[in-house]
């Protein structure tokens, strides 16, 4: 096992595949001699030359046109979004182009290509660059959409989803980067729609995503401690396609479940696993699903501001208290 940060586990992800895979090929805006403005692709242009790893123009459209014609002629290109909230800028091409094409072409052309993106607040960029957009991503039918919690999760689903068939969104929370954890060392390639149990309880069920499992998990820490609340905790890891079974499961165990989402709550992917839960395991429910959210407001600036948007660890431990106390 290597210790990495989570930006090194992206390009070590990248690296893997674009050795083992010659039609894997890289480009973004300042993704080569820049090593990318998160440093998450440093080493890449020196190992693989320009002529695999290339800097593009500032122009997302330019960026997802040139991915989408590599991929239906037979690469198997990542792209880099410098900003998730960016996707806005080329949405058109995603959603009407690469997430419908297999479909319409009746599957004589596939589209095995990854959009990676940061997403998501924590680094006070304001409302135009700090945006968590998952959930626009998972109302698209044809697009697979993924986002990793820890560093061995980036590495191996990043593997996953290069090999993926389908276009995958790869979003990657811009507040993780720096932080550490072990990473197999060789080959390493994880499975798309596979959540994990982090943590077991029994008397609540706790779901997130990215940077909220961990904040999920230290909230789950305090509320055993000190209040003797027992909390499972799920990482979703991947919402299409979405792991049904593992959330399903846990939640029969405990009989509650809390969402914990950075997305604004209007629309927010813990509604659709609100309604699935309802809708296949209502008669084991003990309480009222509970969804913990970012209000649907544009995301401040400001340090403070911000840190009241986002779910906290104390305010999951409040509002899971208020309901089973």
């Amino acid at each position: 096992m290597a210790e990495l940060t989570y930006r090194d586990a992206v390009a070590a992800g990248i690296a893997q595949e674009m050795e083992r895979d010659e039609r894997v090929v890289f480009l973004g805006e300042d993704v080569a001699a820049a090593g990318g403005v998160f440093k998450a692709t440093v080493g890449l242009l020196e190992k693989f030359g320009p002529r695999r790893v290339r800097d593009c123009p500032i122009s997302e459209q330019a960026i997802l046109g040139a991915t989408m014609g590599a991929a239906m002629t037979g690469l198997r290109p990542i792209a880099e979004i410098m900003f998730s909230d960016f996707l806005a800028v080329c949405w058109d091409i995603v959603a009407n182009e690469i997430a419908k094409m297999r479909y319409m072409t009746n599957g004589q052309i596939q589209l095995p290509l990854v959009i990676r993106t940061a997403n998501g607040a924590g680094s006070r960029f304001g409302a135009q660059h700090s945006q968590s957009v998952e959930n626009w991503a998972m109302a698209v039918p044809g697009i697979k959409v993924v986002a990793p919690a820890f560093p061995a999760d980036v590495k191996g689903l990043l593997a996953a989803a290069v090999r993926d068939p389908d276009p995958v969104l790869f979003f990657e929370q811009k507040s993780l980067y720096a932080m550490k954890g072990e990473v197999p060392d060789g080959e390493c390639i994880d499975e798309l729609g596979k959540a994990n149990v982090l943590r077991s309880g029994k008397d609540c069920t706790i779901v997130a995503l990215a940077a909220m499992v961990h904040r999920a998990l230290g909230a789950a820490e305090i509320l055993e401690k000190e209040h003797g609340i027992s909390c499972t905790v799920v990482d979703v890891r991947s919402l299409v396609p979405l792991d049904t079974r593992t959330i399903l499961s846990e939640v029969v165990k405990t009989g509650r479940l809390v969402t914990v989402e950075e997305n604004p709550r209007l629309c927010g992917w813990g509604a659709e696993v609100a309604s699935i839960v309802t809708e296949e395991c209502f008669w084991d429910l003990d309480g009222p699903i509970v969804r913990i959210t970012t209000p649907h407001v544009p995301l401040p600036s400001a340090d403070q501001l911000e840190d009241n948007t986002i779910p906290s660890v104390e305010r999951i431990v409040r509002e899971i208290r208020q309901k089973i106390d």
